[in-house]
């Protein structure tokens, strides 16, 4: 499959202009900072939405997807996270608004229509254009006082031809994991909303916070099953220790399901990622550090550690360590 083909046209609004780094996404230059920018075609969702300075990039920062994503946006995409979309971004020098419409698969977690350019055999596809989607809304308002910062709230709404909770929770209670849930499928609705802060501390400490909620009547169709969630963490450069090219980071999570949503599962039926036919209840809670250590110019090696208490939001399981490396080479 591929991840990224779209267009992007820039329209300035005039005043004063910004340099653009090259990156994987942009192309070196300058352009106005109010601007109008439209994006048309296949992307990532988290490309352009809820993005946070020290928790976003899995390249150089934190790993895990509670860390880099608020996980109560059940966000548009097929099953690695691409998906096809527009985006209108309106830019001003203290605040910008944005909208996104995007495809969703007919399949839950699955791959969408244009992964099947690619795919053989075909599998999966988008949902009726009008019938199942992803819209997404975000406000951002940057600020510098003392240290620079930026809060973001972010609402999403969802359709697609998914379970609702309520639906299913009876026909698995009467005839078990094994039930017939067709009945329980219908085009569904699943909104909610998210908060994002980073605060620059120092210029080498930075702290980060996400919350996120929707209204956990409907099964994850994308990405993630949690409901509700919170995360707070910080990111320090190590200028202090002369590492100036290092990075530590440190964060928390807790994240958790609906009523319906537990009742659902202890009814035994699974999500993206949760059911395993039995749930003692308990919110999920995640702990993650990092050490980004330079080797050499453009090489970094990262040690990783995460503590993972209730996985799956059940009790009986766990708790689970996982330890990691990430060797990055960026030329």
């Amino acid at each position: 499959m591929f991840a990224h083909l779209f267009i992007r046209e820039t329209i300035g609004l005039g005043g004063k202009r910004e340099s653009v780094p090259d990156g994987p996404l942009t192309l070196a230059g300058e352009r106005d900072i109010s601007r109008v920018t439209i994006t048309l075609g296949r992307l990532g969702a988290t490309d352009i939405f809820d993005n946070n300075a020290y928790a976003q990039d899995p390249h150089s920062q934190f790993m895990n997807w509670a860390m880099i994503t608020n996980l109560s946006w059940d966000f548009p995409a097929d099953g690695v996270g691409y998906t096809t979309g527009i985006v209108a971004e309106l830019y001003q020098p203290r605040w910008a608004v944005r909208y996104g419409f995007f495809q969703v698969p007919i399949v839950q977690n699955s791959f969408t229509a244009d992964d099947q350019i690619l795919l053989i055999p075909p599998s999966g596809g988008d949902g009726p254009i009008f019938r199942a989607w992803g819209m997404v809304t975000e406000f951002e308002r940057r600020y510098a006082n003392v240290h620079s910062g930026t809060i973001r709230v972010l609402s999403f709404v969802n359709r697609a031809n998914s379970i609702g909770y309520r639906e299913a929770t009876p026909l698995l209670k009467a005839d078990g994991p094994e039930a017939d849930l067709s009945s329980a499928f219908a085009y569904r609705r699943k909104y909610g909303f998210g908060l994002n802060w980073d605060q620059k501390i120092t210029d080498d400490v930075g702290i980060f916070s996400r919350l996120g909620w929707n209204n956990g009547q409907v099964q994850g169709w994308m990405y993630d099953d949690s409901n509700w969630t919170a995360s707070f963490g910080t990111s320090v450069k190590g200028t202090s220790w002369r590492r100036t090219a290092d990075a530590f980071g440190l964060a928390y999570v807790v994240s958790g399901a609906s009523r319906a949503n537990q009742e659902f599962l202890e009814a035994g039926g699974a999500d993206i990622l949760d059911g395993d036919g039995a749930l003692t209840y308990g919110s999920e809670k995640v702990m993650e550090a990092y050490y980004n250590f330079a080797i050499w110019k453009g090489v970094h090696l990262t040690p990783d550690y995460e503590f993972v208490d209730n996985p799956a939001f059940n009790r009986d399981r766990g708790p689970v360590s996982v330890f990691g490396f990430r060797l990055h080479w960026q030329y």
